[in-house]
């Protein structure tokens, strides 16, 4: 039985979290799917587009609760380095790594599913309204790297942790042309949101 969050036990999120070095990819999803195991989606604050809960931060990882009441689009950023592990407690989500000359493929995860994704890949995440999932990181995130398309060239801008990342409008329409779009990867289980429709957080660092 999970708690809601003003009741969570600190303790048993830090011995969640102990480790004497980084984390691995895996490590990373299955401490995401034990803290996850804390939360009762039916005592959660609904109000408002959503927000980020920072549930541990030390010196190997760190770890969020997103809530997303409205959709939400990460655009294609990279973690500088820390790999996640991400639990989807309620709702739905979709990852899609960045891929070139081969159709993208977005796969999406419903409540009880768990995924991970390395330090040195590329992604965006789309989440449907009302997804409740944890994310973490190992290291501990120094700085989002967001991509997007200028002039045709594709363009790397540096972003605070803490700065949220926003939708890669013309990289997305770049990728997802009719010619290369994946229409089954992105179908099941509900569409995602299309970058640019999905709300700005009050505290979220990125998303995934």
């Amino acid at each position: 039985m999970g708690t809601p969050l003003a009741e969570l036990d600190r303790a048993q999120l830090r011995a969640i979290a102990a480790s004497d070095r980084p984390l691995i990819p895996h490590e990373c999803a299955e401490r995401a799917r034990l803290a996850a195991a804390l939360i009762e989606p039916g005592r959660l604050d609904r109000t408002g587009p959503g927000e980020a809960v920072l549930l541990w931060r030390d010196d190997h990882s760190e770890a969020w609760l997103n809530l997303w009441w409205q959709p939400r689009d990460t655009g294609y950023h990279d973690h500088t380095g820390s790999c996640v592990g991400v639990h989807v407690i309620e709702g739905r989500a979709w990852n899609e790594p960045l891929t070139i000359g081969e159709p993208p493929q977005a796969r999406g995860y419903g409540p009880g599913e768990t995924f991970w994704f390395p330090g040195e890949g590329i992604h965006r995440m789309d989440h449907q309204a009302g997804a409740v999932t944890v994310h973490v990181y190992s290291p501990p995130i120094r700085a989002i790297g967001h991509y997007d398309l200028r002039d045709g060239q594709l363009r790397r801008t540096h972003g605070l942790p803490d700065q949220p990342s926003p939708p890669s409008a013309a990289l997305y329409k770049a990728l997802h042309h009719p010619a290369h779009a994946d229409p089954a990867s992105h179908r099941s289980g509900g569409e995602p949101t299309p970058p640019g429709t999905g709300t700005r957080p009050h505290r979220q660092p990125h998303g995934a």
